[in-house]
């Protein structure tokens, strides 16, 4: 196996030996591959100094490393925004069960002056005398003197 494979290694020397053509096309492969590593890094490009429109549109702000630096304030942010809609819908549903509330109060002031000026008219002297004659079986009847005044002495 050993033999195998040093075998293959001395035909592939010779091969790049007797092409000059190949040799030069693999260092330029290299040369390639190594300028692309280079230009690709993990990091992001530090942003210019200038503050342009172009860099605003273009997103240029939003870099990795700010953004980094920055996270809390927009987990604050985000928080801040769910608890003012969280409040807001709150407040929404109070609104609606306050005027909920007041139309059943009004509903029932209704009832109560209505019940009110029902039982004011039945018992009107009147209407009381009036349902007593109709029945023909009551000894009341309406005084025809001045009711008296007793006056008491304090002691």
């Amino acid at each position: 196996m050993a033999d195998e494979k040093e075998l293959k290694e001395q035909t592939q020397e010779d091969t790049v030996a007797q092409d000059p053509e190949k040799e030069q096309q693999q260092a330029n492969l290299k040369e390639t591959l190594r300028k692309i590593k280079e230009s690709v890094a993990e990091e992001d490009p530090k942003p210019s100094q200038q503050l342009t429109l172009r860099t605003i549109l273009g997103g240029d702000l939003l870099t990795t490393e700010m953004v980094r630096s920055q996270i809390w304030l927009f987990v604050m942010i985000v928080a801040f925004c769910i608890a003012y809609v969280a409040f807001r819908y709150q407040c929404q549903q109070d609104m609606l069960t306050i005027d909920r509330m007041e139309n059943e109060l009004k509903d029932a002031k209704f009832k109560a002056l209505s019940s009110s000026s029902t039982l004011t008219e039945k018992c009107r002297e009147s209407h009381v005398l009036d349902i007593l004659k109709q029945n023909q079986d009551s000894l009341l009847h309406q005084a025809d003197q001045p009711p008296y005044i007793i006056a008491v002495p304090e002691e």
